[in-house]
């Protein structure tokens, strides 16, 4: 088999490429490098440098290296700037998609998987969020999401496509130092960046209605992210042209506050991380925790690491691509 991954030199596409790799399959990438970076590639993997949007290159790329099934992770996924820009995240995360499925159906590509992401539910009145909760996006990065899972299943069934959705809940942490996420959109590295540069990390809303008043969420190492995908991949590679159409959550079922992960944080890295509290970003629900209990039925698969390895792995990356953390 030979994976195509659009996002491939990103932070979690990045960590797919290594674990798809080991379990002996061929990989090649597709990337505009606006966000990734080709130094989480490893030698033998090709990059065709392109977006999503152009057709034409999608094609190529498909045609060039024999390409047998399309992991998807090429998005924009920032909720905030989403809100701001929604022209900008349906042409990206939307038309790019649609031309990536058009192109695999030209090609004859018959497996596809796609990086949905929890954003889909919103705000679900639910202790652990299931596949069968209703899906109430709160700002416009999650509508595109929940779109693109309708338009998947959708091709799928229409040029007889295996295909699979995975809702991934808030990953954290690296699989290797070099892998780490170095982007600061994300509440880890946003907090090391504030360690590294003297600033104390700030708390977006301390009086939403949950035990501390902050936001839950239920974090995911991206080493289990990526495992996750492979067992997914594998499911696709083996059914039949079109008999295949999952929709999983990838979670561990526990909900951590921001308040317990800056703790955390502090007992990692032995940093003062007392926060400053901020307004509410808007389109932050308050609660938003996994059930992954179809995920283990379907394809086995469990999360292997706990928030301490996150966070653990995730200092260690922050400090291989930011030495200066260390003396701050």
């Amino acid at each position: 088999m030979t994976w195509l991954i659009t996002g491939g030199a990103g932070y979690i596409g990045g960590h797919v490429v290594r674990q798809l790799l080991d379990a002996g399959e061929k990989v090649a990438v597709l990337d505009d490098l606006s966000t990734g970076d080709p130094s989480r590639l490893p030698a033998e993997v090709a990059l065709v440098k392109g977006s999503t949007l152009d057709g034409a290159a999608v094609r190529a790329a498909i045609r060039e290296h024999g390409v047998d099934g399309v992991l998807h992770f090429a998005a924009k996924k920032q909720v905030g700037e989403s809100v701001e820009r929604p022209f900008l995240y349906y042409r990206e995360n939307m038309l790019g998609l649609q031309t990536v499925l058009e192109a695999c159906a030209a090609e004859g590509v018959r497996r596809f998987l796609f990086s949905s992401s929890a954003s889909v539910y919103g705000m679900p009145d639910v202790d652990l969020v299931t596949e069968r909760t209703p899906c109430a996006p709160m700002n416009p990065y999650g509508e595109t999401k929940l779109a693109g899972e309708w338009l998947v299943r959708s091709a799928g069934r229409a040029h007889g496509i295996n295909t699979a959705s995975l809702r991934y809940f808030n990953v954290a942490g690296a699989g290797a130092p070099e892998l780490a996420d170095t982007g600061v959109f994300n509440l880890v590295p946003m907090v090391f960046e504030c360690l590294t540069t003297g600033r104390a990390p700030q708390v977006f809303g301390a009086d939403y209605p949950t035990p501390d008043g902050t936001c839950v969420r239920d974090y995911i190492h991206v080493s289990d992210v990526a495992s996750a995908h492979v067992a997914a991949a594998r499911r696709l590679a083996e059914g039949r042209p079109g008999e295949t159409a999952l929709t999983l959550n990838i979670g561990r079922g526990e909900g951590v506050s921001v308040r317990e992960m800056l703790a955390l944080i502090g007992e990692v890295t032995g940093r003062d991380t007392t926060p400053v509290i901020a307004p509410r970003r808007p389109g932050d629900p308050a609660r938003v925790v996994a059930s992954a209990e179809a995920i283990r039925r379907e394809l086995g698969w469990r999360a292997r690491y706990d928030v301490t390895d996150m966070v653990a792995s995730a200092w260690e990356g922050w400090c291989h691509h930011h030495p200066e953390a260390l003396g701050a």
